[in-house]
């Protein structure tokens, strides 16, 4: 647990020293991509890594989040951007809350395609309500906090690494005190044996739903976030690119590790950027690194690392 919270204390301290002593802008984007992916990832761990469950529709939460920074920023409405944060993540748990009430009483290919269902609902709401969403052009324009423009130091990306760093704290401080909580806990039993769980007074449902709940409040935060910073909300929010981003870094860092989200982040914010010079092949590229890494190291780069240090330790404790 210490290592855990090392970690991602050095993690937000480097990416603090980064803000303070990088000019690139370009640099600055990619920390911003690895803040939002960290957090984004972080809330599908919790389901995939701890309840046991694949919902593909968890991108859902994601768009809702930055749906309602848009709408509640707007000029129509006009409420402060660090409110409007706040209550998207508010939103996003309570649609977690609604829709977890359905899916957790499904199991494998029902739960998928229901939150899957779910997801693509909300895009073509986002589509078609062209009065409230401005259907398929968007909303542009989105505001960012008033915050960043309180010091010309704050002003562009800087700013928004700086709001990343906050939002990642939170969003790992309530990961680490959710897993290593009763309720944590709970779910790992469920997720590694059902019956023996329910046989030693557990419920299922309830702490699953909990668990549930969080993961839509993080994603929504980082769907805030991801608004507030290209100041553009559309449609492919809710679409499977950003499914499929999650999904692998999850799976690339190792699922139900603490560690593996920000793992997983950082090596997809890079392999994004530095392939997108092979234009056409790009894709292809990724898919076959990422195919790669499943197959040398199918529990992902935190599994394989803590592998490493077992048979390290083992060997060195043996001698």
């Amino acid at each position: 647990m210490k290592i855990e919270r090392h970690f991602m204390v050095g993690f937000l301290a480097l990416s603090a020293l980064l803000a303070c002593f990088v000019q690139n802008d370009y640099l600055l984007h990619i920390l911003v991509l690895v803040l939002m992916y960290s957090v984004l990832a972080s809330s599908l761990n919790l389901i995939i890594g701890y309840v046991g469950e694949f919902p593909l529709g968890h991108v859902a939460f994601f768009g809702l989040g930055a749906y309602s920074v848009a709408i509640l920023s707007s000029p129509a409405v006009g409420w402060p951007v660090t409110v409007t944060i706040a209550a998207a993540a508010l939103i996003a748990a309570a649609a977690g809350y609604v829709i977890g009430r359905v899916t957790l009483r499904l199991n494998g290919p029902f739960f998928v395609i229901v939150t899957l269902a779910f997801a693509e609902v909300l895009r073509l709401l986002a589509n078609n309500w062209v009065e409230l969403t401005n259907g398929p052009m968007g909303i542009s324009g989105v505001a960012h906090p008033a915050l960043l423009d309180m010091s010309p130091w704050l002003a562009g990306k800087r700013g928004f690494v700086v709001m990343g760093i906050v939002l990642a704290a939170i969003t790992f401080y309530i990961c680490y005190r959710l897993v290593h909580s009763s309720a944590g806990r709970a779910a790992v039993t469920l997720r590694e044996n059902n019956y023996v769980a329910q046989s030693v007074g557990i419920d299922p449902f309830r702490y699953s739903q909990f668990v549930f709940v969080v993961a839509a409040f993080l994603a929504g935060i980082a769907g805030a976030y991801y608004a507030s910073y290209i100041s553009f909300v559309g449609p492919e929010v809710f679409g499977f690119p950003f499914t499929a981003t999650m999904i692998i870094i999850v799976l690339l860092g190792g699922k139900g590790t603490l560690l593996g989200p920000i793992a997983g982040a950082i090596v997809v914010a890079l392999l994004e950027e530095y392939l997108r010079e092979f234009k056409e092949l790009r894709l292809s590229l990724f898919g076959l690194i990422v195919m790669a890494s499943v197959l040398f190291a199918p529990d992902g780069i935190m599994g394989f690392v803590q592998q490493r240090f077992h048979h390290l330790f083992g060997r060195t404790r043996h001698a």
